[in-house]
């Protein structure tokens, strides 16, 4: 089937349609980095989430290799741009979330954490210059937010703005360690707002509004953390879960075409539009009795990867937000934490069957999602170095509908940002969005690999529609006993 025409949300630089204009940059301003070198630290440690992440990226780039890992919001203002009111709302939008205006420093083997003062904050601007090429833009726009968005230095992140005579196409780019997926769906109506406030002359209610701070989250969550040891009852089921992986974390169960002894392999992204609005929402509807398209997504894949490479058991670190009270829902920070999953999709009959196993599983898994991993592994007492940006595969699931600003991505052009660069594992994202479904997928760039995940595609697609138009699955979806 070919795919649906639509918008695809989430795209790299090379597929985000860049047109020429005059570039215009927004970096933190020099006198303001000057501050926060001199800064005393911050008692407030790092998220495991977040310290696992830059000591990764220190050991691949000890290992001799430079592997980005940002990820931003790109969206149109229409228009004639006020490049005054457009920094206001920028900086009005980075004062309000604290993580922003915090970093880390190494001292020995620690990561400390520095944090400035709110009115120590000042947005610098550079006049770039005129691109009358695409391509050419999109080069400079992909390497210039690699140094700028770096996991290891700090300011990390970056505001441009392409500018016409009709209006500017915003880029606002991140070191993961600041943003998770939600964070950046968010950006685009917030900055729109902020904005449209400023030409008006009026204060935005976005801008009005406390945000509670994702460092203050992060000294919550590890206090709590540090409160278990080796013996708890959560260490004991990772500990379960990554001997029965082989005593690693699990990649995608498919043929990757990977070489063991080979180089840190780049890696490409697959994109597709699964299904249209209708047959979404049917789909959902079929999996609602069992906890919606997340259960049904996971139940698919766990009969899909049977049905490819005979794997009686699915194994997955499933992503769960950690936004578990509201005062977190609008804050900008990385709030994902992972549980160990395992769906014996051999054993189902049906889908039907297949559902229920999941919903069972994620009702015993989904609070282990709240303990950190990074604590976790450090208590397993393994050597868990990672020599890869991605320490597993994923699968994640997102329903982007009920997030502000949403239904008017269309009109803004708005895409979520990632870059692709290097590693071994498959992180693949399947976004619910107003206009149906989106699969997106980083994967090592191997021929067995592009098959099989094209494959995998091609299968998910066939089931939901099945699902969704006769309430049935397709011939074969059924797989094999061993």
């Amino acid at each position: 089937m070919p795919r649906t025409e639509s918008l695809l949300y989430t795209i790299d630089i090379q597929r985000c349609g860049v047109r020429p204009g005059r570039l215009v940059e927004w970096t933190l301003h020099p006198t303001t980095i000057e501050v926060a070198a001199g800064l005393p630290e911050d008692s407030r440690p790092p998220a495991y989430v977040q310290e696992s992440h830059v000591r990764t990226s220190r050991s691949v780039r000890e290992d001799g290799l430079f592997v980005p890992t940002w990820s931003g919001s790109a969206f149109d203002i229409s228009g004639q741009i006020d490049l005054e009111v457009l920094q206001e709302a920028l900086k009005l939008w980075t004062l309000r979330h604290e993580t922003l205006r915090s970093g880390f420093r190494w001292v020995g083997d620690e990561m400390r954490r520095f944090t400035l003062d709110a009115d120590a904050v000042a947005l610098h601007r550079e006049d770039v210059g005129d691109f009358t090429e695409s391509a050419t833009l999109t080069r400079y726009l992909e390497d210039r937010f690699d140094v700028a968005a770096d996991a290891l230095s700090w300011p990390n992140f970056i505001y441009a703005a392409v500018v016409r005579d009709d209006g500017a196409s915003v880029h606002m780019v991140f070191d993961h360690s600041n943003v998770d997926a939600y964070s950046l769906y968010r950006i685009p109506g917030e900055i729109h707002e902020l904005y449209e406030a400023g030409l008006a002359g009026r204060a935005a209610a976005t801008a009005a509004t406390p945000i509670a701070s994702y460092v203050d989250f992060c000294a919550i969550e590890r206090t709590d953390a540090d409160r278990i040891d080796d013996t708890h009852a959560i260490v004991d089921r990772w500990r379960e879960f990554v001997a029965r992986c082989d005593g690693k974390l699990p990649n995608f169960p498919v043929d990757l075409g990977l070489d063991p002894e080979g180089p840190l392999p780049t890696q490409k992204l697959m994109l597709d539009k699964l299904v249209d609005d209708a047959d979404a929402t049917a789909f959902e509807a079929y999996c609602r009795p069992y906890g919606g398209s997340l259960v049904g997504v996971l139940a698919a894949t766990a009969l899909i990867v049977h049905k490819i490479a005979g794997q009686p058991v699915y194994r997955t670190v499933l992503p769960f937000h950690t936004r578990v009270k509201s005062q977190w829902l609008e804050s900008v920070g990385w709030f994902v934490g992972g549980a160990p999953i395992e769906i014996p999709g051999a054993q189902a009959s049906d889908f039907d069957s297949a559902l229920q196993m999941v919903r069972v599983e994620l009702r015993k898994q989904k609070a282990l999602a709240r303990m950190p991993l990074g604590r976790v592994l450090g208590l397993l007492g393994s050597d868990f170095r990672p020599t890869s940006p991605d320490l597993y595969s994923i699968v994640s699931f997102v329903d982007t509908r009920s997030i502000p600003g949403s239904d008017r991505w269309q009109d803004m052009k708005a895409h979520g940002l990632m870059r692709v660069s290097y590693g071994d594992q498959v992180c693949v994202w399947i976004n619910r969005f107003h206009d149906g479904v989106q699969f997106a997928c980083r994967y090592p760039d191997t021929a067995v690999a592009q098959q099989n995940m094209r494959l995998y595609v091609e299968e998910l697609r066939k089931l939901i529609l099945s699902v969704s138009r006769d309430a049935a699955v397709p011939a074969g979806v059924p797989c094999r006993a061993n």
